[in-house]
């Protein structure tokens, strides 16, 4: 069996564009993966080599091919959540971060919030939501993450908490004051 640092590895070269060390189902008993037996299988193995020609097409640079593949995998498995991710992620590098939002809705939806893309879905809305500043939105994305066993999220939801910062901050302040003690004693009158 792969350790943990393999799987992060591995997690890094596959999916180039997830976060270091952030391998879904890592702190779980079981790995996170998506259900895809209700799938014509022939359909799905469709769909699959557009999403891996649209990945490859993304990382050529080329968004436009990628948007397109990733269309065609919609169209014909429309119940399927990875494509939606995926096609969020090019959407996201073309600078469309509405339609990025809506498919990454879409992923979250029909993975039932309990699978691997939704896992990845939640870190990505996560995130676009702390760079527009709603971060009582992106804080429950990562914590929704962090349950399904992303780390990154579990990190980024830390430092959303207000009462996290508040007691860094207090923490800080003790620690600078123990390091530097004359700086932090008090005047006499």
């Amino acid at each position: 069996m792969a350790s943990a640092h393999d799987r992060a590895v591995l997690q890094a070269i596959f999916n180039p564009n997830t976060p270091f060390g952030d391998v879904p189902g890592l702190n779980q008993d079981e790995e996170l993966i998506d259900d895809e037996s209700g799938f014509d299988t022939e359909l799905l193995e469709q769909v699959k080599e557009l999403e891996m020609r649209g990945v490859s097409a993304a990382e050529a640079g080329d968004l436009q091919a990628a948007l397109q593949l990733f269309s065609q995998a919609i169209q014909i498995l429309p119940e399927r959540a990875s494509a939606y991710n995926n096609r969020a992620q090019a959407l996201r590098l073309q600078g469309n971060t509405a339609g990025a939002l809506e498919d990454l809705d879409q992923a979250v939806s029909l993975s039932g919030g309990a699978r691997r893309t939704a896992c990845q879905a939640l870190v990505q809305r996560g995130l676009l939501r702390r760079l527009a500043r709603q971060d009582d939105a992106a804080r429950a994305d990562f914590e929704k993450a962090a349950a399904l066993g992303s780390e990154f999220a579990r990190q980024q939801a830390v430092a959303l908490n207000p009462y996290a910062a508040l007691c860094n901050k207090m923490l800080s302040e003790v620690i600078n004051q123990l390091r530097n003690p004359e700086a932090s004693e008090m005047p006499s009158m």
